[in-house]
């Protein structure tokens, strides 16, 4: 048994794979990470702009969709959706092993449709139609527009990965979009699922460029914190909802949490360690995605405890003196939730113009 059956055995929390790749669909890499202790996979238009360009994985396909008259971006989903489907076989044995908690694959809508809700709502329900899989989430960012669209989906019965969360007024929201998308989904709940991915290192990043921007000793001592002590309220925030008549009722028809996913889980600064933000925001009920690097490294030297809800308190003291400081953690999401629509936009363009200069090469 290696730390990361650990995780989940002793602690109940997932620790999925924030990557995915045609080769190891086909080569048997990815059973592999699966057979290690890996529970989900999750994806997005920076990954798969990764995965595709500077590779002939894909040429093969390519040159079938352009025979077939396919447009540069028709051909974009298609091999996503190729990729999705193969890594959907390889965890469809864990999501039945598991009754459905884990076992899931992540794919993105559109990033250009982050502002646009009927558009993502139209978009997120033919993905999911498209792929037709028990353990497919669609993933939606959870900007303004987007609630109402994770509302929508769930109402419909379809399982939604959450992204983008970055501050915790955001993440309740997300919350009462999942209680009431269920509430207004007939019949039985048990085959709906969702997580809420609430995004940690860039957050850390961003507070401590506004702290050292300060320059105060006072500011110095809080480097390092800001983004745990934000996940750990999160999780307070996530017990104190799913509980309670409003949350009985639904589990009554069937209904699972939404577990929290901690994402953007490798450490950026080389100060910390490089299992910083997998350490200290361990608990029940919770996943972790990780890029294989963060995985390998936690594999390797992690702690194994439970960390998340294990000083309550501090956590909030830290919030508190950020905030005191001028440090608005509301300012801070704004700015990267942003700065996170706009990365997975020129991604995603960037990956059309490549695909159309190699399409042009056959």
């Amino acid at each position: 048994m290696s730390r990361l059956h650990d995780l989940f055995e002793q602690q109940g929390q997932s620790p999925w794979l924030d990557n995915l790749r045609r080769s190891w669909v086909a080569s048997g890499e990815l059973q592999k990470w699966v057979d290690g202790g890996v529970r989900g996979i999750t994806s997005n238009p920076s990954i798969f702009e990764k995965a595709m360009t500077g590779t002939d994985a894909y040429d093969e396909q390519l040159q079938e969709l352009k025979a077939a008259g396919a447009s540069i971006e028709e051909s974009y989903w298609a091999l996503v959706v190729s990729d999705i489907e193969g890594a959907l076989g390889v965890l469809r044995p864990l999501y039945e092993s598991s009754d459905g908690v884990d076992g899931f694959v992540s794919v993105e809508v559109d990033p250009t449709l982050a502002p646009d809700t009927e558009g993502t709502i139209a978009a997120a329900r033919a993905l999911h139609q498209r792929i037709d899989q028990p353990n497919v989430y669609i993933k939606i960012p959870a900007t303004q527009a987007g609630i109402p669209a994770i509302e929508q989906m769930i109402a419909e019965g379809r399982s939604v990965n959450v992204t983008l969360i970055f501050s915790l007024s955001r993440y309740q929201a997300v919350m009462e979009a999942y209680l009431s998308g269920l509430e207004r989904c007939p019949g039985d709940l048990s085959a709906v699922s969702s997580v809420a991915s609430f995004f940690i290192s860039r957050t850390e990043t961003e507070v401590d460029n506004r702290l050292d921007a300060l320059g105060t000793p006072e500011a110095t001592a809080l480097k390092g914190q800001g983004a745990v002590a934000q996940g750990q309220a999160a999780y307070h925030l996530f017990l104190e909802t799913f509980t309670g008549p409003r949350w009985e009722a639904l589990v009554d028809r069937g209904a699972k949490v939404q577990r929290p996913l901690w994402a953007s889980t490798s450490t950026k600064n080389p100060d910390y360690p490089d299992t910083l933000y997998v350490d200290a925001l361990i608990g029940p009920d919770t996943v972790n995605t990780l890029p294989d690097n963060t995985l390998v490294a936690f594999a390797d030297h992690g702690t194994v405890a439970r960390t998340v809800d294990a000083d309550p308190g501090h956590a909030h003291q830290v919030l508190a003196k950020l905030e005191a400081l001028g440090v608005n953690m509301e300012d801070v999401s704004q700015v990267l939730e942003d700065e996170g629509v706009a990365a997975f936009v020129k991604s995603f363009d960037d990956l059309l113009a490549n695909l159309a200069e190699k399409v042009a090469t056959f």
